[in-house]
């Protein structure tokens, strides 16, 4: 029964219409694509990224495409057409395969053209997605240096032998699925038949086969001669590269099985004139045992009785080029070792020390992120990373000093007012940058900000000629989101910042240059299709000055639009030329260094301050070359991306800059502005100093024994389970005529043992000592202080001191521990915060209260970085212990000691009331907090508290105590912040 014609016509117009909405919306991801890089900087043609990148992917789709149909789907037809002239019957009797065939024969152009498609999409899509691969293949540069097995170009390795390898899996892959479709065909259509005794097939099948079996031998040959450069990235050796095994048996192994693989191709190409199975068969077993015994066992024997019963000596020139190799490829190779005394001695230190230390970074950038939480965010829809940045900014003299930054952002609309015209329209944005410098705080210990409040006030903002404050692209989660900005400039409805009066709101409206307008219908309509949002296209508000901005993480946007970089995870803000600027640095990576050590990117750069922040996983986890190839900027208020080429020399990045010429801008375009705060990045820094920790030894006997190999220590403020991260600080090594410098710096300590081995920075600051890598390394005859004994000393120490200061709702936390080298010596300084609420529904927030210094066997306890620094060093200032151990007679000590502890109980009980009370009275607390002090030094002196004077280091054998993290202090600053809001120190 035919159905009606109305009825059939349904289904092709209903299939027509998926197609159309199918096609359109496909369409409108291209389309919004393109836009979106045609606005990101209209002065750089960055569509060029975005048409290179897809035009090579559809290219090489359609290629993949047409070669995988092409050669198994013209072996499955050329199958049909050899099929037998009398059908299955010619072998006698009916088989399986013929209820198979009657049931697919007549189907069986819709499952050929239904089962090709498959394979195409399969087969395009794998090879489109090694874009990368082709253009670092046709666009490669030499390094211009050879490696030491073949001699050739190290551009041979990186950009030519992962290409030929790419094609040789795809045609192996081809192969082998022509053979499998062709046989099937075969059998379905009788051209053999599984019979007793034995197969039976036709000539045709037969010479079909022998030749699909015989090309696959033949790029088993290829592979086999192509495997031999392979062999400089084996891991088969004591280190990575190719070792002894490799060059003396696996090499001549590959050549041999090349050969035999060609005579095999032929015996099985000769099977196509001469019938029978003896010759494949031949071939096949002449192949397989070649390959066990030449290729298997005779490379693990030359392993097992020549090497590993000498592996020192014969693997020493193959341990020489891994080193000489991985120093190379991971820039580490002028790195300066020097050896260092570290002094112990305080005595002998001048009393005017180094400036550096006296004034060193004091804010820890992990600790006080929750202090600039609950005194700057002003409203609970802001907040700041929970990681702060460290920058530097000139002072009043013109000194750069170190700086504390965040970013007030927009986290979201405000509880039960979430809707899309608040969500796209109105919070569109953050507001402000806040900094304060990193070696002062307050009287009441919280930072001294420089930049604060909205709008943006501060001496750092009339230095450094802010201009700009608004923050449009952030790291918040609500960056993540799209908004629409700028479409009302007569009546802003975008909130600016909140402000005292009227309708408590300052509103503005977007004029820059970023953003894809949307006031045309079909712009509005493709971004309607984009987000699934209806509004888009309805809304009166969005018109033909509105525009569209998002991929508003700066991350994200750089990613977008170099998508060969491999990035930073720790993007930083910094007020250059007047504007808001995040900088990110951006890395060339590869695995294909020949004889360099492949690490784990996510290994080698895992600590602290990664479990801190999510960090976004990087597209190419193992590496062996790494480069600090480009500095990109995005502008905070119109999201404009910058590239700028920083290590120009990088063969890698001369490779992308052939591929996607003009997206690089020259360094020498970058503004003196943006130089100034350049730094040494941090994941770089992380590499190397995991590459440092053996790589330091170029002697390869030294190397093989191990015994010098170093660990980055845990920190010692969080336990034994998390490296202690690398540090920005100003300071200065102990080199000619070295002043101080803005460095990122590390220590090492044995591979067993808590000692320090040695200190680790790098210049920080662009010029030409920048990326300069200096070593101290400790004397190995005498055991020096590691970071974990010195937290442990100064938890030992002042136990009692600071768990007084914890008592109550307060809490202790330990700043990160700083190792700096110090008057031919090191000192470790480390700040300790008190924390505790302060009521009225504020969270709790870190105060800094002490600072503690330890320099060789003497350690000190202060609440600035001074008073601490002259106990360790200065001029009788340690209280004294009474001669002769005489101590005060025992009821005047008891009756004084209660005094004391019931003094500090009323003074912490009375900083409580002062900050509990509505709105805190910091008269009452700030008196609180000097009866407190005074009640501390009285229990001190009565030794209730252990006093300040010189106390030994532990042993090299004590273990650091867990406990939280953060940076040292310096001396209070006379002018105190007006948002600040100090909490209760018992």
């Amino acid at each position: 029964m035919r159905l009606p014609r109305r009825p059939r016509l349904l289904l092709p117009v209903a299939i027509a219409l998926v197609a159309i909405v199918a096609l359109f919306f496909l369409f409108s991801g291209i389309y919004t694509d393109f836009l979106w890089f045609d606005t990101v900087d209209p002065s750089v043609d960055y569509t060029s990224v975005f048409s290179g990148v897809l035009l090579t992917e559809i290219v090489l789709f359609l290629v993949g495409a047409v070669l995988m149909v092409g050669i198994a789907g013209g072996n499955m037809l050329l199958a049909f057409r050899m099929r037998p002239m009398f059908g299955p019957a010619m072998f006698g009797g009916g088989s399986g395969a013929d209820r198979y065939r009657m049931a697919l024969d007549p189907h069986r152009k819709l499952i050929f053209i239904v089962g090709m498609g498959l394979l195409a999409l399969f087969a395009g899509s794998s090879f489109a997605g090694q874009w990368q691969t082709w253009m670092e293949f046709i666009n490669g540069v030499p390094f211009g240096k050879t490696e030491p097995l073949f001699g050739m170009d190290i551009s041979f390795f990186m950009f030519d032998y992962p290409f030929i390898r790419m094609v040789l899996n795809f045609l192996f892959t081809a192969v082998i699925i022509s053979i499998i479709l062709a046989g099937i065909t075969h059998y379905l259509y009788g051209g053999f038949r599984l019979q007793s005794p034995g197969v039976h097939a036709s000539r045709a099948a037969r010479a079909h086969l022998s030749v699909l079996l015989g090309v696959f031998v033949l790029l088993k040959a290829i592979a086999y001669w192509i495997d031999r450069f392979g062999l400089v990235f084996s891991d088969r050796g004591f280190v990575h590269g190719a070792s002894y095994t490799d060059v003396n048996a696996v090499l001549p192994a590959k050549t041999i099985l090349a050969i035999i693989a060609l005579i095999c191709a032929a015996l099985f190409f000769a099977g196509v004139i001469r019938p029978g199975g003896m010759l494949p068969g031949v071939s096949f077993g002449l192949l397989v045992l070649s390959a066990i015994l030449i290729g298997g066992v005779y490379p693990a024997l030359v392993e097992q009785f020549q090497v590993k019963p000498n592996q020192q000596l014969k693997e020493t020139a193959y341990i020489q080029r891994n080193i000489d190799a991985t120093r190379a490829s991971y820039n580490v190779d002028q790195t300066e070792i020097l050896p260092y005394t570290a002094e112990a001695d305080p005595t002998k230190v001048e009393s005017n020390g180094d400036a550096s230390v006296s004034g060193v970074r004091l804010l820890d950038p992990a600790l006080v992120s929750a202090t600039y939480e609950q005194t700057q965010r002003i409203r609970g829809f802001y907040g700041f990373s929970d990681q702060l940045d460290v920058d530097r900014y000139p002072d009043a003299s013109g000194k750069q000093v170190d700086h504390v930054v965040g970013v007030r952002e927009l986290l979201g609309v405000p509880e039960g007012q979430n809707n899309w015209i608040n969500n796209a329209l109105v919070y569109t944005h953050g507001y402000g940058i806040v900094a304060a410098p990193g070696n002062e705080v307050d009287p009441g210990g919280l930072p001294d900000y420089d930049a604060k409040d909205m709008p943006v006030m501060g001496p750092l903002v009339n230095t450094t000629k802010l201009k700009e404050s608004r923050v449009y692209f952030g790291e918040s989660p609500a960056s993540s989101e799209y908004v629409i900005a700028g479409g009302n400039p007569k009546n802003p409805q975008e909130l600016d910042y909140p402000e005292t009066g009227g309708t408590g709101q300052k509103n503005t409206t977007y004029t820059g240059k970023g953003g894809v307008p949307v006031g045309s219908f079909l712009n509005r309509l493709v971004y309607a299709a984009k987000y699934g949002e209806k509004n888009i296209l309805l809304s009166g508000d969005v018109n033909d000055n509105s525009k569209i901005l998002y991929v508003r993480n700066p991350r994200e946007r750089v990613e977008k639009v170099a998508p060969f970089l491999t990035l930073d995870g720790n993007p930083y803000p910094s007020i250059v030329d007047g504007r808001i600027t995040w900088i990110i640095d951006g890395y060339t990576t590869s695995n294909e260094y020949p004889y360099a050590q492949s690490e784990s990117l996510g290994d080698m750069t895992s600590d602290t301050t990664t479990g801190r922040r999510v960090v976004a996983q990087q597209p190419q986890d193992k590496i062996n070359y790494i480069r600090n190839s480009v500095k990109a900027t995005v502008d905070a208020y119109d999201g404009t991306v910058t590239l700028y080429g920083w290590d120009e020399n990088d063969p890698v990045l001369k490779t992308w800059s052939k591929a996607f010429p003009g997206i690089i801008q020259p360094q020498s375009k970058m503004s003196a502005d943006l130089r100034a705060h350049v730094r040494y990045p941090e994941d770089l820094f992380k590499v190397q100093r995991y590459t440092l920790s053996r790589y330091h030894i170029t002697n390869p006997a030294a190397f093989y024994s191990g015994q010098d190999f170093w660990n980055i220590p845990s920190d010692p403020s969080q336990g034994e389970n998390t490296k202690q991260p690398p540090y920005y600080v100003t300071t200065t090594m102990p080199v000619q005529n070295q002043a101080p410098t803005f460095s990122l710096t590390t220590t090492f300590v044995p591979k067993q043992g808590p000692n320090l081995a040695a200190f680790m920075a790098v210049d920080s600051v662009a010029g030409p000592n920048y990326g300069k890598l200096r070593i101290l390394r400790m004397p190995s005859n005498t055991p020096i202080p590691g970071p974990g004994q010195a937290q442990n000393a100064f938890q030992s120490r002042f136990a009692g001191e600071l768990n007084l200061l914890g008592v109550g709702a307060s809490s202790v936390r330990y700043g990160n521990l700083l190792t700096l080298p110090y008057a031919g010596g090191l000192v470790y300084i480390e700040p300790v915060y008190i924390q505790v609420a302060a009521g009225g529904g504020q969270e709790p927030y870190p105060i800094l209260q002490r600072v503690l210094v330890s320099f060789g066997s003497k350690i000190g306890v202060a609440r600035t970085l001074p008073e601490a620094l002259k106990q360790v060093f200065g001029d009788g200032q340690q209280q004294q212990t009474p001669p002769n151990n005489e101590q005060v007679k025992p009821n005047q000590n008891t009756t004084a000691l209660k005094a004391a502890i019931d003094n500090a109980q009323n003074a912490y009980n009375e900083a409580q009331k002062a900050l509990q009370s509505s709105p805190p009275n910091w008269d009452a607390y700030g008196k609180a907090q000097k009866q407190l002090e005074e009640a501390l030094k009285a229990l001190e002196g009565l030794g209730a508290l252990p006093s300040t004077t010189a106390t030994p280091t532990p042993s090299p054998s004590a273990s650091p105590s867990s406990a939280p993290s953060s940076s040292p202090s310096v001396s209070p600053s006379a002018s105190g912040s007006p948002t600040a809001t100090p909490t209760a120190s018992p």
